[in-house]
């Protein structure tokens, strides 16, 4: 049990790691916490600096919720390690210990999480993610529909109930995380895709 709560902590660090918040640094000294919507993730990162530097953040937080899975599930001795693990490195993604439980909102890492947890039931949500995105524009709504639809892919998919379980309560996790977006497209104040970021 100690080793897996080891796996938790190793997880939830490597998902804290703020890849936004350094590629932006790294690509202008802007701190995107203080440009656009002011969240650290892909999208802000896109709508405030450009298509290169989103790239790298989609992908450093895809590789980093893999990458906290994998250590979830070797250092871990429990069944539901790597579920636990999948868990916690999207609550590290979203309220890291590096800056001051400020982050991003968990879809990009928990790809990532997910595909090295459950990969059979991420391949439909991606697509259905690709497909709200392209009619409506809307990436939060999308992220909605898919993270929504999550578990119960890996439940009609026959996932363990671990699996299940990790996957709505990611699910939970980041529908609350946007909740601001669940405003704002109810009012129509809500930015499509391609449009530039306002002032945070």
């Amino acid at each position: 049990m100690a080793l897996t709560g080891l796996g938790l902590l190793a997880a939830y660090l490597i998902g804290a790691i703020p890849i936004g918040f350094l590629v932006a640094r790294a690509a202008g000294g802007t701190d995107i916490r203080r440009s656009g919507s002011g969240n650290i993730g892909a999208t802000n990162v896109l709508r405030t600096l450009g298509t290169g530097p989103a790239i790298l953040t989609l992908l450093g937080d895809i590789v980093k919720g893999y990458l906290a899975v994998s250590a979830a599930r070797a250092i871990g001795t429990e069944p539901w390690a790597a579920a636990g693990g999948a868990v916690a490195t999207i609550v590290g993604n979203c309220w890291p210990v590096f800056l001051a439980f400020r982050g991003g909102k968990g879809v990009a890492t928990g790809l990532g999480a997910f595909l090295a947890l459950i990969p059979w039931a991420v391949a439909p949500a991606a697509v259905l993610w690709l497909a709200v995105t392209a009619l409506s524009r809307y990436v939060s709504l999308a992220s909605i529909v898919a993270c929504l639809s999550l578990p119960l892919g890996a439940a009609l998919l026959g996932y363990s109930r671990h699996a299940v379980i990790a996957a709505a309560a990611a699910a939970l996790i980041i529908l609350w995380r946007h909740r601001e977006n669940l405003v704002r497209l109810a009012s129509g104040t809500e930015q499509r895709l391609g449009e530039r970021a306002r002032a945070a």
